[in-house]
Formats: structure tokens, C-alpha cells, sequence
């Protein structure tokens, strides 16, 4: 843990939806071993049991199973909570442009329920998940807060519904909200599996499995790989923001450039495998540069991401070759 000497309140108690996806676990476990108390909450509609399970004998540990979408739920959920981590939401740039109506429905509704739950039982600070897909069209590279282009997706399209509801429910309502524009997380207990799978698990699988993995593209494509160990600090750390630093959104990445086909060469090399992979068509609503400028974050919110690309690719290679058997 890089995280360590972050400190709150004795007693403090922190709130992850999704909490058994990817990124809600981690936080789950993170805050833990912090010492401190979490509640999760979760539908399991992509989160996995396993990804809880471990956490449930801990007395600092208490789990509901259910929906963003349904108030009565988050007002229960945000019941004597200091901080909401909200990651609960639906991922996918493709799969949005094929059930649009289903997105607006968990990452609109479900995410302003959240906010409206949080407001109502007086949380101190709502930290919630946006993404790097808000810059949509917009060229220019490093990307940077203030500077978005036309969306491309329905997924793009809430998460910046969602930002806007964060400054409002900051200005309007005093509820310190704090929005994280992540750039591509991966890390252990990121899935694998299905048609939308995240691409480097989803490599690394087919690799394991020695089989033949499908490129969209030409792999010329660039993204700032962030590990979740960042993605951690990044969240604790705006639970500790200032007011002045609510409303806002920040790029939340290590503020480097890796080219999928170059990531695809080095996990080759790791694994011991000369697979030759398949070039298919770009995705639809894709991005085809991404590079975060972090400035904004590490001024407002004190963020100093440590792990860059080689560090975090080494710690997840070792965890999927344990956990992938």
C-alpha cells in the first residue's frame, strides 16, 4: 500500500457502491486495512460474490444487496456514512450505443439517487467515478479538464450528465461532491471475461489459454494505462479535498502513453508466448488517443499517483497467473 498515511477520523465510515466490481473491491479492501469501516453495496448485475466474500467475516464490514436505481435504497445505504466512494455503474463504450435506455437508467438515475441520498443524510464528501470518455472528439492530447469535445457514446454521455450533477449538487446544495475521470483502470480482479471485457485481462487470459487475441484496429492506439492502486489514492484522497476543490472533475491517471500493440508485445514477452494476434475492425465510439494531463488533481486533491505502467503490468500479471488457473 502507497496509501498508509492517509488519515480520518476514528471511527469513519465510507459507503462503495459497486463494491464487488473491480473497483469498488479494491476500495473495499484498501479502506479495511486502513481501519476503518465500509459499508458495500451492490446488485451483482457485473460485480462478482467472490470479489466480497473475503470481506465478510470482518466486523468492519457490512453489505447490502441492492440497486442504485431504487432510492429507498441509497437512503438506507448513506444511513450515518462520513463518505461515499459511488463507482456503482454500468461500463462499456460499445454496449451503451446498443441499450442506451438501460444506461441513462444506472448511470443517470442511479447516480443522482446516490447524490440525492447523500444530501439528504448529511455525507461529508460524495467521490463518484466519471471517465476519461467525456473528452469524446475533442484532438488534442494531453487531455485536460475544461477542453471536452462532442461525446461519441450514450456511456460518455452519462458520465457527463453526471459531472454536471456534481456541481450542482455542490453549488446548490453544499454536498461536496468530487468527480474522477479515470483512464483505463486495470489491476487484479478486473474480468476477464465477455464480449466487453476490459483489453488488457482479456488479453492476458487469451494469452494464458493460448489463444489467438482479436485487436480492434491497428493497434496504433494509445491510452494512459492507470493502475488501481492510483485509483485508490485518488479516491482517498479527495475524500480528504478541500470545498474549494468540489463541484469539479479531475483526470485520474499516471499521465503516461502506452500503444495497445506495443502492451500486447510486453505481454507476450512475460508470459512466454509467440501468438500472432487477429486485426479486427475499430470499435464503434472509441477514442483513438488518450493522454491525461494530471496537473488539476495533483494541485486541488494532492494526488501522486507512484505505480506507472511497468510496475502495476508486473503486479497484475502475477496476480492473474495465480487467479486464472
Amino acid at each position: 500500500m502507497r496509501y498508509e498515511n492517509i488519515k480520518f477520523p476514528e471511527g469513519s465510515k465510507f459507503l462503495v457502491t459497486g463494491s464487488a466490481g473491480f473497483i469498488g473491491s479494491n476500495l473495499v479492501e484498501a479502506i479495511l486495512k486502513l481501519g476503518y469501516q465500509v459499508r458495500g453495496l451492490d446488485n451483482f448485475s457485473t460485480g462478482k460474490k467472490e470479489n466480497v466474500e473475503e470481506f465478510l467475516d470482518n466486523p468492519s464490514y457490512e453489505f447490502i444487496e441492492g440497486d442504485i436505481r431504487d432510492i429507498e435504497t441509497c437512503m438506507k445505504a448513506c444511513k450515518g456514512i462520513d463518505y461515499v466512494l459511488n463507482q456503482a455503474a454500468w461500463g462499456s463504450v460499445p454496449r451503451s450505443i446498443e441499450m442506451p435506455l438501460f444506461y441513462e437508467e444506472v448511470n443517470i438515475k442511479g447516480t443522482l439517487n446516490m447524490m440525492e441520498a447523500a444530501r439528504q443524510n448529511n455525507v461529508q464528501k460524495f467521490v463518484y467515478a466519471s471517465s476519461s470518455s467525456v473528452y469524446g472528439d475533442e484532438p488534442n492530447l494531453p487531455k485536460k479538464e475544461g477542453r471536452e469535445g462532442n461525446v461519441l457514446s450514450p456511456y460518455s454521455l452519462t458520465k457527463k450528465v453526471n459531472e454536471e450533477y456534481g456541481r450542482l449538487y455542490s453549488e446548490l446544495y453544499g454536498l461536496d461532491t468530487y468527480g474522477l475521470r479515470y483512464f483505463n483502470v486495470f489491476g487484479r480482479r478486473q474480468n476477464p471475461d465477455g464480449a466487453y471485457a476490459a483489453v488488457i485481462p482479456k488479453f492476458i487470459k487469451q494469452l494464458l489459454d493460448n489463444e489467438q487475441p482479436t485487436i480492434n484496429g491497428d493497434g496504433k492506439q494509445s491510452r494512459d494505462f492507470t493502475y488501481i492502486e492510483n485509483v485508490i489514492e485518488a479516491n482517498l484522497k479527495a475524500c480528504k479535498a478541500s470545498t474549494e476543490a468540489a463541484g469539479k472533475a479531475y483526470n485520474i491517471a499516471f499521465g503516461g502513453r502506452e500503444f495497445l500493440i506495443d502492451i500486447y508485445g510486453q505481454l507476450c514477452k512475460a508470459l512466454g508466448k509467440e501468438i500472432q494476434p487477429i486485426f479486427g475492425p475499430d470499435r464503434l465510439g472509441d477514442i483513438k488517443h488518450s493522454n491525461a494531463d494530471i496537473t488539476k488533481a495533483r494541485e486541488m486533491l494532492h494526488y501522486n499517483p507512484k505505480w506507472n505502467f511497468e510496475q502495476g503490468i508486473f503486479e497484475a500479471l502475477e496476480w492473474y497467473r495465480e487467479n486464472l488457473k
